[in-house]
């Protein structure tokens, strides 16, 4: 099933990307920043406690708690063995977004308060890893590594601005939307409006787009999603079918700094399966307000 625009499965698998030396870590890291890394292990395994260094300081923004970073990364474990790779951005093709603050314990102490711009590295100890219940292909004693290319960060309460209206449905306020939805039935074909078009290059199919978004049951009004509630912008890859066909039709090509205004049936949203854990039926339209942030 296709969920609505939300990567944070990805982003607890987190890992790193990274140049130079780590010495107070007794490993090299080579390449450039936003190039994948060569690392060259020592023998035997890594210290029983945190250890991080910043290779490269960037001069951008600081992370702060509840920030969505856009990173490259890769992740190894670190066993003194095959020290083995089990996960990485660039093998994907495409940065991943990191929600700060509901990392591991270990990425999340090593992000926050880092500039964009910075390459972290990071030996993680089970105890600040995933603890007892570890996603597959990683062991609960396992000690991990990461390299961190920080490319972006953007604020829990970053947004877009615009208003007006759409097959009869209203758009007002700054910041967090306000969704108005008239009585009577739905549309029946697919529509989009950008309300407020953005200074930004226009989103590419491909790319992962960091987002704030709303969206509502037109028949109930009501919100079943929303990010300005969560507390977070959240990211997702647009043009490739990751998401429902009404978004990627309606956001590639949009100029980054827009607000999207979108009206969904079920064509177009999760079709004939409905989407239950959201309370979305077979035959419910959507009401979609979208900030398009950023694209990377």
């Amino acid at each position: 099933m296709r969920l609505l625009p939300l990567l944070v499965p990805l982003a607890l698998l987190t890992a790193c990307t990274g140049a130079s030396a780590g010495d107070d870590l007794d490993l090299k890291v080579g390449g450039q920043f936003g190039a994948k890394p060569t690392i060259v292990f020592p023998d035997g395994k890594p210290s029983a406690e945190l250890q991080i260094d910043q290779l490269t300081a960037g001069k951008g923004a600081k992370l702060g708690k509840d920030d969505v970073a856009i990173v490259q990364y890769t992740a190894h474990i670190w066993d003194g063995r095959e020290n083995r790779l089990v996960d990485s951005s660039f093998n994907r093709g495409t940065p991943a977004a990191f929600p700060v603050g509901r990392l591991l314990p270990g990425l999340d102490k090593a992000l926050q308060g880092r500039a964009v711009g910075s390459r972290v590295i990071a030996a993680i100890p089970p105890k600040d890893g995933f603890g007892a219940n570890p996603p597959q292909g990683i062991g609960p004693d396992d000690d991990l590594f990461y390299v961190i290319d920080i490319l972006g960060a953007h604020a829990k309460d970053a947004h877009a601005s615009g208003a007006g209206a759409l097959g009869g449905v209203r758009v007002s306020g700054a910041g967090r939307p306000k969704l108005v939805i008239p009585a009577g039935a739905a549309p029946r074909a697919f529509a989009a409006k950008v309300l407020a078009r953005g200074e930004g290059p226009k989103t590419r199919a491909g790319q992962l787009l960091v987002t704030q978004h709303e969206g509502a049951v037109w028949g109930s009004r009501r919100v079943f999603d929303s990010t300005w509630k969560s507390g977070q912008p959240k990211a997702f890859k647009i043009g490739e079918g990751s998401v429902i066909k009404g978004w990627d039709r309606a956001l590639v090509g949009v100029p980054t700094g827009s607000r999207v205004l979108m009206i969904v049936p079920p064509s177009h949203g999760y079709g004939a399966t409905g989407h239950p854990q959201f309370g979305i039926t077979a035959t419910d339209t959507l009401v979609f307000v979208v900030d398009v942030l950023a694209a990377y």
